[in-house]
């Protein structure tokens, strides 16, 4: 079973499709397809054509029409293609008609995230947690996976005379997967311990979409060299490190981020990873201010928090990162068409988030250039005093504040 899990690098062609529903516009089609490509280039496969079809819900039987799934499989077949990637998660019997036409390798959204969480997984914790998830997405989807499923098994140690070889894969994965979950358990154990051991220091998170630059805003507070790349979910382990600012210390921790369309295989085997984000006394959202759509990356993080049970009571400072790479078109004068969000500067941003949420509730920085990470710490030192404050009030702090005392301001 070991080959469905582990997965190697190589560079494939494929073609993306998805669709234009009334639960989603032909500009918001157009961005999932962008993320989709993202994620096929993080997974090592080079995108060479996109296909949209306009329908009120996705067929139950081949996902798109049967007309726009001939003219996939003619330009597959014409263009050589290996693989062909939709934008939804497919249900066994959307996946066992489309195979049967294209007769090519066929991914979903879900399994392409599997497959990068799978490849950037590098404990034996993250790994035990993106297997868990593989089997759990597998399980329904057997009757794809193998050819030998009229094969009859019986004899001394079977079930029974007759067992089919596929009943006998569903009971393997069955018992698999209650041996991980087993194993999960005594690291949960584990980690929680590790979590009660850092004695009574402040817990601070990072949370965000995927690629908003957590861990590079991560390795600037913290002076670190957690792993930071361009790509999405390059960051699966939770990552804690000990920050001072001015007299206070406190504990940062970075977690893997969310996406839209999340599959909820990763969700259930990750809760225990987003334990972190859960048990944490001040929550740093980041956001990309830079992305168009920044303010849905916000509801997909807050939703998925609130799926979590995370966020609701604890303080949140929402930091929008990345103000190096903003840009917004500004519209001439006598230009009478409808202002979009791309026609907003940053300005106008700052003073309408400023005002929404008050000036201790967010602030605009860029991790790469260091623009306003000073107002940034100042903030969080802030929230985090208030915090300590509360529960140890009489409790000095831990480190003398020598900057403070000689009348300068830390370096």
């Amino acid at each position: 079973m070991r080959e469905f899990i582990i997965t190697e690098a190589k560079s494939e062609e494929a073609v993306l499709v998805g669709l234009i529903t009334k639960n989603q516009n032909e500009e918001q089609a157009r961005e999932y397809l962008d993320e989709l490509e993202f994620l096929s280039t993080t997974a090592g496969i080079r995108t060479v054509q996109r296909f949209t079809q306009r329908l009120d819900q996705a067929h139950s039987v081949t996902f798109v029409g049967k007309g726009k799934l001939e003219e996939i499989r003619l330009f597959v077949e014409e263009h050589e293609i290996g693989i062909v990637i939709f934008d939804d998660e497919l249900s066994p019997k959307q996946l066992r008609n489309i195979e049967q036409t294209l007769k090519v390798k066929i991914l979903d959204r879900t399994s392409l995230i599997l497959d990068i969480f799978a490849s950037r997984a590098t404990t034996a914790y993250a790994k035990t947690q993106v297997e868990l998830a593989q089997y759990r997405y597998m399980l329904p989807r057997l009757t794809r996976l193998w050819t030998h499923l009229e094969r009859q098994r019986g004899g001394v140690g079977m079930r029974g005379p007759g067992e089919t070889q596929l009943e006998t894969d569903r009971r393997i994965i069955q018992d698999r997967i209650a041996h991980l979950k087993a194993e999960l358990k005594v690291i949960d154990r584990q980690m929680s311990m590790q979590r009660k051991n850092r004695g009574k220091l402040v817990r601070v998170a990072l949370v965000g979409y995927t690629n908003v630059g957590k861990s590079t805003l991560m390795n600037v507070l913290s002076k670190s060299d957690v792993f930071a790349e361009n790509k999405l979910f390059a960051t699966l382990d939770t990552t804690v490190r000990k920050v001072i600012v001015h007299n206070l210390p406190f504990l940062l921790s970075d977690t893997v981020g969310f996406i839209r369309k999340l599959p909820t295989e990763l969700i259930e085997s990750f809760k225990s990873t987003l334990d972190e984000v859960r048990e944490a006394d001040l929550l740093l959202h980041v956001v990309d201010i830079a992305h168009p759509n920044f303010e849905e990356h916000i509801e997909v993080v807050s939703s998925t928090l609130r799926e979590i049970n995370a966020g609701a009571e604890q303080p949140t400072i929402l930091i929008f990162n990345k103000i190096d790479a903003f840009t917004f078109e500004e519209r001439d004068a006598d230009d009478l068409g409808e202002r979009t969000r791309r026609n907003i500067s940053r300005d106008e941003l700052q003073q309408t988030w400023m005002a929404k949420l008050g000036e201790s509730g967010c602030c605009f920085i860029s991790a790469r250039t260091g623009e306003g990470i000073d107002e940034l710490k100042q903030l969080l030192y802030d929230r985090a005093r208030e915090i300590h404050v509360q529960r140890f009030p009489y409790n000095d702090f831990l480190f003398q504040d020598y900057s403070i005392a000689d009348g300068e301001e830390e370096a």
